[in-house]
């Protein structure tokens, strides 16, 4: 069985150059400028946090990075009391009508007393009668709130530390502007007056 071998002619130098310079111009790189208006790169911004305070206005922002108070229970152990521990990282309850702050009613803020992160302004601060110190509402940002895991009431912490603070209930019935009664461990937290700071 034989084989047929086609031959063709050699191409000339005229043409063979020809062909090369129209790949190399299909493989130059397409302009930059193309792409950057579409490929910009991205630098992160550092979480800060910023404090302002002024009391008796009313104006105090706080934001504070979530978690950016994370310690171990050995490290929280060797800042708080006993009992502090107990309740801020336990979730435990002071008994009723022997917190500090239950009818104190100075003119400031209160503080979460394991971070110092400003949490509740006084001027929300309101007697309930339930034997733990009670406020309408806490600063924008500064407490997160989380079901118990039971279902039948909602925690709250400071957003900062993750500090127990307490509980939250809604719809009680009290002459409040948010009708909401942040009942609040006195334990958890720390106060200050307008010209001290509770974190010093």
């Amino acid at each position: 069985m034989g084989c047929q071998i086609l031959r063709t002619p050699p191409l000339s130098s005229s043409t063979t150059i020809t062909i090369l310079s129209k790949f190399a111009s299909l493989s130059k790189p397409a302009p930059t400028s193309l792409f950057k208006p579409h490929f910009r790169p991205f630098a992160p911004k550092p979480i800060t946090t910023l404090t302002k305070r002024s009391f008796r206005g009313g104006v105090l922002a706080m934001a504070a990075a979530p978690g950016s108070f994370q310690k171990s229970d050995e490290e929280w152990q060797a800042i708080l009391s006993p009992e502090q521990f107990r309740i801020l990282r336990q979730k435990g309850t002071e008994y009723p009508g022997t917190g500090e702050y239950d009818k104190f009613f100075g003119e400031g803020v209160y503080q979460c007393a394991g971070c110092g992160t400003p949490l509740y302004r006084s001027t929300t601060k309101f007697n309930s009668g339930c034997g733990w110190p009670a406020f309408y509402e806490g600063l924008p940002g500064a407490i997160n709130r989380n079901p118990d895991p039971d279902g039948m009431r909602i925690e709250i912490t400071c957003a900062a530390c993750g500090g127990h603070l307490g509980h939250v209930f809604k719809g009680e019935g009290f002459r409040t502007p948010t009708n909401e009664r942040h009942c609040v461990n006195s334990i958890s937290l720390k106060f200050a007056t307008e010209n001290s700071d509770a974190s010093q």
